[in-house]
């Protein structure tokens, strides 16, 4: 697909081309709606902005037809990211409940882990509306109802976009100096990016979870906490009910939770092959939700606020984001960078941050009148080094740990677990399993009851830290980066290799220097 505008001279460079915008938002969910936000509060010259959204007016950041799904958890930490660069500060209803942390309990809940600290469980179909209202507030324009099918570019420059309209299918077309791509995992836009770019295209299926949520009002059951607590968000490991992923039940309220799960497609077949299966993915869930004895009578909430928003699935990225985010006249963030963290799925995190910074780096990119690769890089450099650094290393875990069993998780987390492990998990970092390294009889003999375990997790600490040391040196400028790649390259695949990842390999795309 090679969408080619008319030439309208060298863009950028002469002062009497027109663009219809500064820039063009493809994309009106949590990503570009942040970003649309961002770009406003830093221009300090008004930079003309245009969010496109496939959503009608009334019903903006809607994911899917099944509505805003998602997992709904945010850190406080994030939040208040947010207000401190951006001032956008979220109060109810948009914060719909407020949690000490995230729980993460093993299969057979008896060791947990704090996985995060204190956050907020967030009303999705809500959200929206006042992130609209943000982005307007800073100038940004919106047209509603639209698609963004294609890139429109010319001399190695994208230079717009081009889609239809929803409701006619008429043609819509309209260029800009930069056209950031926030239209999630399933966008067109980068898959079909009509030159050579350093971007990857496409993600391999392995990298890709299917996800579903339900949204209930339930009478309280049997009080048990590693079910269903008010005060923190549960994660249960579970290979049998979430082959390569995790359930999840998170807290809307004292009867209200968001429940869900997600799977990875070949870990399911296999699971289903074992047991003489043929479970679906809304089959888990009934399955997840019927075992919790916390909730009693679970039946979906009748009020607007969550109307047309109770049931859903998606697909997530669970990998690292992609390892270059611009080219010329264009960038790419949240879901279409496959942004959401490698071993939770997490992706408002993510969006918020990534966001912030790449509104921060276009508006100093159009000021300087570069929106070239190398104009907007330090997007690529200050996302890695502030947040993205660790996610190659947690999609090495995320891998590990797809290939161990309930016993396994339950002795792993029980006995190779430390404290400093625990503190590393808890500020997203990878632990190191430190307590391998004991030479104390009782380790020795735990070591020795799991051998193959312990080499894995002490493996993926090593590969870690040498992941985390590499992506910490993310090139400063566009000609550094063949070589960059070339390390990661070898060092993840090393560790598809060591797991017997069958047929992945790492994308090598390498473009100029």
């Amino acid at each position: 697909m090679a969408i080619f505008g008319p030439r309208l001279g060298i863009y950028g460079s002469e002062p009497n081309v027109e663009y219809d915008y500064d820039v063009i938002v493809a994309g009106g969910g949590m990503s570009g709606l942040l970003t649309a936000a961002a770009i406003g509060h830093y221009s300090k010259k008004g930079a003309r902005v245009l969010v496109v959204d496939r959503n009608p007016e009334e019903e903006p950041g809607r994911k899917t037809n099944n509505g805003w799904t998602c997992g709904d958890a945010v850190s406080r930490g994030s939040v208040e990211y947010l207000a401190k660069n951006i001032g956008v500060r979220y109060g109810r209803p948009e914060l719909e409940h407020d949690v000490k942390g995230v729980l993460v309990y093993s299969p057979d809940h008896k060791t947990k882990v704090l996985f995060e600290g204190e956050g907020h469980i967030l009303n999705r179909k809500i959200l929206p509306r006042r992130q609209v209202e943000d982005a307007k507030g800073v100038g940004a324009e919106f047209v509603h109802g639209v698609s963004a099918d294609g890139l429109i570019a010319e001399d190695g420059w994208i230079r717009g976009i081009v889609g239809r309209n929803v409701k006619d299918g008429t043609a819509f077309r309209k260029t800009a100096k930069v056209v950031i791509d926030a239209s999630g995992s399933a966008t067109k836009l980068r898959r079909y990016m009509p030159m050579e770019t350093k971007i990857e295209k496409e993600i391999d299926r392995n990298d890709l979870e299917s996800t579903g949520r339900y949204i209930y009002t339930f009478e309280p059951g049997v009080e048990d906490k590693t079910w269903f607590d008010p005060d923190y968000a549960i994660i249960h490991l579970d290979q049998y009910l979430a082959p390569g992923g995790y359930c999840w039940t998170f807290p809307k309220g004292k009867t209200k939770v968001n429940i869900g799960l997600g799977v990875q497609k070949s870990a399911l077949d296999a699971r289903n092959a074992k047991y003489s299966k043929k479970d679906t993915l809304p089959d888990l869930i009934d399955q997840y939700v019927k075992e919790n004895k916390a909730i009693k009578n679970p039946a979906e909430p009748r009020n607007e606020r969550d109307e047309g928003n109770t049931k859903g699935n998606w697909q997530v990225p669970v990998r690292r984001h992609n390892d270059c985010l611009v080219a010329n006249g264009y960038a790419v963030v949240g879901d279409a960078a496959w942004m959401p963290r490698p071993i939770d799925a997490g992706g408002i995190g993510p969006s918020i941050y990534s966001s912030v910074i790449l509104g921060r780096v276009v508006a100093h990119a159009l000021e300087a009148g570069d929106a070239s690769e190398a104009g907007l890089w330090p997007y690529n450099v200050d996302y890695m080094r502030f947040y993205g650094y660790p996610m190659a290393s947690f999609e090495v875990l995320r891998m590990y740990l797809q290939t161990l069993t309930n016993e396994q998780i339950n002795y792993g987390m029980r006995y190779f677990l430390s404290e400093d492990d625990v503190l590393h998990i808890t500020k997203r970092q990878h632990p190191e399993f430190n307590k391998l390294r004991a030479l104390n009889p009782l380790m020795w003999f735990r070591v020795l009851s799991e051998p193959q375990l312990a080499k894995g997790l002490r493996y993926t600490a090593q590969k870690s830290e040498a992941l985390i040391s590499h992506n910490m040196e993310y090139p400063e400028k566009p000609e550094g980066w063949a070589e960059w790649k070339r390390g990661l390259t070898k060092l993840l695949q090393e560790a598809y290799d060591r797991f017997q990842i069958g047929g992945k390999a790492v994308q090598q795309v390498v473009v100029g220097n």
